[in-house]
């Protein structure tokens, strides 16, 4: 193979995979062009005739440029060719016609920002706090007194009005078929707008990055109907339940999990110390679908495999307060703690 072929090979296989990986049809939860609420379709909406104009844009310079390329390659015999150099109406015009696009997209950008950054009145909008920490989100309920965590909870078919911070570093609050990302910054309250068609289980995750496990700092939009939204909210409000005198494995890890775990966890109604280091809020955990900053599905084998030792499941540094340390259980004390958390419905 000559040469020169061998070069060009491994960029045109290289394009060509590229390509064919774009040809994908499974589902993909995560994707932003598949706008699943009235927030994400207006920046859909922006999104398609923007990416147009830049295809059109990108397929007339790189046209110019092969053009010129090959219409003025010097050739041994001719003289050096005349400068466009100080052609008053060329860079005129390569100056005015970017910026005159640059414009027309702007217009449209400034307007769909206002537009989804209004905020959601009245007494029935759903008002969450929503709080980034290494490595899983807090949501708080603040006019229905919930505290929750990496599941987000709202009834479909209604704005939502999120007031977003964080406790450590940066994060980034995404669920991209619901809304755009928004930055989540320790001291400042920055403010968002989501709402979800249909119900249903939207994925999302934090988009910037902060620390060891940000790919692991995922999250999911749990939409409802009304109604079932309501139900979810009583659920919520009930207090921790208490473990059946008849279960000896879950009195035994209420008993551990209030000697161990309420330096950082909470349960509502169960008395603990002061909080050393803020962690999910348990007290409805058996309800969740998933924990640990949604990387993990809730079953009891997984439950298992995180008591036995966070660190190894998931990149943390437990030595500076980021994440859930090894606690050094043994095998009985993880039965007894898992039969209590499945108690906590």
């Amino acid at each position: 193979m000559p040469s020169r072929t061998r070069r060009m090979f491994v960029p045109a296989v290289a394009t060509l995979g590229l390509l064919g990986s774009a040809c994908g049809t499974q589902e993909l939860p995560q994707n932003a062009l598949d706008p699943q609420g009235p927030v994400a379709r207006q920046l859909d909406n922006l999104w398609d005739p923007v990416f147009l104009v830049a295809v059109v844009v990108f397929f007339l310079v790189q046209g110019l440029v092969l053009y010129c390329l090959f219409k003025f390659r010097a050739k041994s015999d001719e003289d050096a060719p005349v400068q466009v150099h100080g052609n008053a109406k060329l860079e005129l015009g390569w100056t005015v016609a970017p910026a005159m696009i640059l414009a027309f997209i702007g217009f449209f950008t400034v307007a769909t920002v206002f537009d989804i950054n209004r905020r959601a009145e009245g007494e029935e909008v759903v008002q969450v706090n929503v709080i980034g920490h290494q490595w899983w989100w807090e949501y708080d309920y603040t006019d229905e007194g919930i505290k929750t965590a990496n599941e987000l909870h709202i009834p479909a078919g209604e704005p939502v009005q999120i007031a977003l911070n964080a406790e450590d570093v940066m994060h980034n609050f995404w669920p991209p078929k619901l809304a755009g990302k928004v930055y989540a910054i320790p001291g400042r309250t920055n403010y968002m707008q989501i709402e979800a068609d249909v119900p249903g289980e939207y994925a999302g995750q934090c988009a910037e990055y902060c620390g060891l496990s940000h790919a692991n700092m995922r999250l999911k939009v749990i939409a409802h109907e009304r109604a079932d939204y309501d139900r979810w909210v009583a659920d919520q409000k009930r207090p921790a339940a208490t473990p059946a005198a008849s279960d000896a494995n879950a009195v035994a890890g209420a008993g551990l999990f209030g000697g161990q775990c309420t330096r950082c966890h909470v349960i509502e109604g169960v008395q603990g110390g002061e909080i050393e280091q803020p962690a999910p809020n348990l007290t409805h955990l058996a309800s969740r679908t998933c924990f640990a900053g949604c990387m993990f599905e809730m079953n009891d084998s997984n439950l298992r495999r995180w008591l036995r030792n966070p660190p190894a499941e998931k990149p943390m540094n437990p030595d500076n307060n980021q994440g859930m340390p090894n606690l050094g259980l043994t095998e009985e004390q993880i039965t007894q703690l898992i039969a209590y958390l499945n108690t906590l419905k």
